[in-house]
């Protein structure tokens, strides 16, 4: 370690306060070390890294604390009717607007000024919705299970997270589909309607007994493993349908999972559950009717396409299967020339299954808990579009999450035409380690600067496979305790400044927390001490005299103040490396005139504004 001695720590301090003469008042260089070799020590701070809080969290506190008026409510935009409990809970978070009916031109016009959108099935949110919002719609809630309403691919391009309300509904759709069965095994519909009529057609209306009939269940998710309890009870045999239900969960029902084919070939009465998706579009068509028993029902409480209406009145036409119970459409309401509208062997219901007064309210406030959630940055439960990350393990990264974004902000700085990053993380326990949020802000510090789109956790590995950008990933064992002790990235891009290139010609920047602020530690083959925020001017020069001092200068005689400056050499005369914190932002001209200085080899200045996701 070279020390500097008295004499040369005063004369190194007065060229720089004689040279910021006009800034020194409002802070500035306060002293100076000389660093060791390959190493960078700091000078003195003048004053320390500002804390960054998020504005959500500012806004949560103030909720709690009744000073909500110091801070922006989001705005929350209810475009079908939604239960007051879940109105009532908005409200406490945020501004509400109740507009219902609305027009397609209406909804693209008061979307603009919305933070959170949400929905029945009677709205379509497609990308011309998203791309009138032009960024700042952040939720989409829908009031139910189903989101083929929603354009999920288009809200996660615009990092729009989609919530829906998967639970509150589930028994009243089960009951619904339950109801539909017994109605048409009954000719419950049927009678009632001869009834008034003024008739009594007894002997026209006889039905059948559910009692060891089979019931095939297609979909055996939540609503459709409800079913099958209820059938159980009034005595039919339960076998289902569904690729992706575990078969320890149907055992433990003592239902009797079957594939396709099977469950077609063996049903009496069939209970739809599956979501519209383009692998269910349709999937009861022509073909899968002929192949039903004679005697078959459908029922369905799911989605309205899954079944080829046309197929469906065809089939019934001929005979193929006795009969139907919608509850569902592919157009709603289905208009007056739907071929299975006026049937006798076909009972329609208006998109009853979860009109019921608890499941209206149980939807109403499980959709609002969830856009609340998802508007205060938490991971909402229901989220469609966006991976799990726990609030307590978001916590735990949120202060790594912003070294990231600020790293991958100064590799934007010294590469360009960056297609490939390897990112190593330092962690205690390096298996367990989640890093969809690091590599999610990570990805924002590269692309933010050459795209108006939001990016966030919701989209970020979308908009990297759109921009071919490869993120390497590995996990090391760290040094001590923390979570995430250190962040280094290595890339190949093509370099703006090969002054600050390694010995391997790769840009390398890393960086760790420190006491909750994100600091800049690696840069090419210099150890750092920078804190990442604000401005840094960042210089690669020749160890000679003078040098700092002709940079305090420029910088003082154009009003531009210095915060923190840390300087660092290879050895005596050697390749040196300075970072100057500076309160005010230099101007090209400012930064041309230090490159001008007799020794410096490059200069880039780096500004990190901004919070991570």
């Amino acid at each position: 370690l070279i020390r500097p001695t008295v004499d040369q720590r005063e004369r190194e301090r007065e060229m720089m306060m004689g040279a910021t003469t006009r800034g020194a008042t409002r802070g500035g260089v306060r002293g100076a070390k000389c660093a060791a070799p390959r190493a960078l020590t700091r000078f003195t701070t003048a004053r320390p890294c500002s804390t960054k809080v998020r504005a959500v969290e500012e806004l949560n506190r103030s909720v709690a604390s009744g000073q909500e008026g110091l801070f922006e409510r989001p705005t929350v935009l209810v475009a079908e009717k939604l239960g007051q409990a879940g109105i009532e809970l908005l409200e406490k978070f945020s501004n509400v607007e109740l507009a219902y009916d609305m027009s397609e031109t209406e909804l693209l016009e008061k979307i603009k000024d919305s933070d959170a959108l949400i929905v029945r099935s009677g709205t379509q949110v497609t990308k011309e919705v998203f791309a009138a919002s032009k960024g700042r719609l952040r939720v989409v809630g829908r009031a139910g299970v189903g989101i083929d309403n929603v354009d999920v691919h288009a809200a996660t391009e615009n990092g729009c997270v989609v919530v829906n309300a998967p639970n509150a509904n589930t028994v009243a759709a089960a009951e619904h589909g339950i109801a539909l069965l017994c109605s048409f095994a009954r000719n419950v519909a049927q009678a009632d309607a001869s009834m008034r009529e003024g008739k009594w057609n007894r002997s026209k209306l006889v039905g059948v007994s559910l009692v060891d009939k089979t019931i095939a269940i297609m979909g055996f998710g939540k609503v459709g493993s409800e079913v099958a309890r209820r059938a159980q009870g009034l005595g039919m045999k339960v076998i289902a349908h569904d690729p992706y239900a575990p078969e320890d969960k149907a055992k433990a029902l003592g239902v009797e999972l079957v594939d396709f084919d099977e469950a077609v070939a063996r049903g009496d009465f069939f209970s739809l559950h599956m979501p519209l998706t383009p692998s269910t579009d349709k999937m009861f068509n022509a073909e899968v009717f002929k192949n039903m028993k004679p005697n078959a029902v459908v029922i369905n409480v799911a989605r309205g396409g899954v079944i080829d209406d046309k197929a469906l009145a065809d089939a019934l036409d001929n005979n193929e299967i006795a009969g139907a119970a919608l509850d569902v459409f592919a157009v709603e309401p289905p208009p007056a020339d739907n071929p299975l509208m006026g049937r006798p062997n076909v009972v329609l219901t208006p998109h009853l299954g979860a009109s019921t007064v608890e499941a209206q309210e149980g939807v109403a406030v499980e959709v609002a808990d969830a856009v609340v959630t998802a508007l205060k940055g938490e991971p909402a439960p229901s989220a469609i579009n966006a991976p799990m990350v726990s609030s307590e393990l978001m916590k735990d990264l949120m202060p790594n999450a912003e070294l990231i974004h600020k790293l991958g902000v100064v590799a934007t700085r010294l590469g360009k035409n960056i297609k490939k990053v390897r990112a190593t993380y330092k962690s205690v326990s390096p298996d367990d380690l989640d890093t969809r949020l690091l590599r999610a802000n990570l990805v924002k510090g590269l692309v933010e600067h050459t795209t108006d789109a939001k990016v966030n956790l919701v989209n970020a590995d979308l908009i990297a496979e759109n921009r071919e950008l490869e993120i390497e990933e590995s996990k090391v064992k760290g040094s001590n305790s923390d979570l995430v002790s250190g962040v280094e990235l290595v890339t190949g891009a093509d370099p703006v400044f090969p002054d600050f290139l390694e010995r391997n010609n790769k840009i390398a920047v890393g960086g760790k927390v420190k006491e909750g602020k994100p600091y800049l530690t690696k840069l090419g083959d210099f150890d750092m001490d920078v804190c990442l925020e604000g401005s840094v001017v960042i210089c690669r020069q020749e160890d000679q005299p003078g040098v700092v001092g002709k940079v305090g200068q420029i910088l003082g005689e154009n009003s531009i103040n210095v915060n923190f400056m840390t300087v660092g050499r290879t050895g005596p005369r050697a390749s040196a490396l300075m970072a100057i914190g500076v309160d005010e932002k230099p101007s090209p001209e400012v930064i041309q005139s230090l490159k001008e200085v007799e020794a410096i080899k490059e200069v880039i200045f780096v500004d990190l504004p901004g919070l991570p996701l």
